[in-house]
């Protein structure tokens, strides 16, 4: 997995090339094998393992990864996870390898489709429970002080035929005057400089709780939730997971050290706690528990610009 831009095994010009996935088009060859994000929408066209399993819960929730086949499927097949013969975009090879050919790419992918449907829901989105409040305040202000205006207005009916006036015309423009500068008066111009100091001092008090707040309507709505579901960060939102704690026996099998992990990421950069060298080399299980971390799985860790490829 490339940090930085998808790469992907693709036969060009009668030779595999590894290029971005981003240059991908339809029709293009693909080999993809265990521990690859699957660039674009593959048709499987030929498994060269026993079997082929990929990870879809990033797009389809589904918790255990889903065997793949090679085979034609009806045509009354129309939901995803019934498309047993697509590797879909973004989700991950868990087991196994094969070669498929791009059906599509970009936002023509499954995950796209995804993409443009939240995008969709997003412009028709509800105003904010506190922009609601805010709407339904300013109306009844606005009635009130129509209502208040009127009634000044109309109080010095009389007063409009003072001499002092001139004529009755101008006495009606002066009072009219007087109510226009009441109903400005009466006008909360701070409201909103009140509320955005309100829900500044919000972001604030969730930043000292290590909680960043990008946009301010996110506080407002947390004010009127009384419900969160949370899931366990990494596993889906990221679709990683890390070991973050492990244990090694030492002189006698109710002896157990356990050793806790600094970065919980696919990131090379990480280190054991507490740890030093002599720990190694007294500890043969720790030694030999390395060796099968280090040996038993295909990943090849390779710095690049900015970032890392897995």
């Amino acid at each position: 997995m490339d940090m930085q831009a998808q790469e992907s095994k693709t036969l060009r010009d009668g030779k595999w090339q590894t290029i971005e996935a981003k240059i991908l088009v339809p029709g293009d060859i693909v080999q993809v094998t265990a521990g690859d994000c699957v660039p674009a929408d593959l048709r499987v066209v030929d498994i060269k393992s026993i079997a082929l399993q990929a990870g879809q819960a990033a797009l389809t929730g589904e918790s255990v990864s889903v065997i793949k086949t090679d085979r034609t499927m009806g045509s009354d097949v129309k939901i995803l996870q019934d498309q047993k013969n697509i590797l879909f975009s973004s989700t991950t090879i868990t087991s196994g390898n094969c070669i498929g050919v791009v059906g599509y790419t970009g936002m023509k992918t499954a995950i796209g489709c995804v993409h443009k449907e939240v995008c969709a829901a997003k412009a028709d989105e509800e105003d904010t429970p506190l922009k609601q409040k805010i709407d339904q305040f300013g109306d009844l202000l606005a009635k009130v002080i129509f209502v208040i205006c009127f009634l000044v207005w109309a109080m010095n009916y009389s007063n409009f035929f003072d001499p002092i006036h001139g004529t009755p015309f101008r006495g009606c423009i002066y009072y009219f005057k007087i109510a226009v500068a009441l109903a400005v008066a009466a006008i909360p111009e701070g409201l909103p400089a009140v509320i955005t100091t309100c829900l500044a001092l919000g972001t604030r008090k969730m930043a000292k709780n290590n909680c960043i707040v990008r946009r301010l309507m996110s506080v407002e709505t947390l004010g009127c939730t009384s419900t969160i579901c949370s899931d366990k960060t990494g596993t889906l939102t990221k679709n990683e997971m890390c070991a973050i704690k492990f244990g090694a026996v030492n002189s006698s099998v109710e002896d157990i050290k356990t050793y806790m992990i600094e970065e919980a990421s696919y990131s090379p950069e990480a280190s054991i706690k507490d740890f030093d060298q002599s720990t190694y080399k007294s500890n043969s299980v720790f030694a030999h528990l390395a060796s099968v971390c280090a040996v038993n799985n295909r990943a090849r860790i390779i710095k690049a610009d900015g970032g890392y490829k897995i």
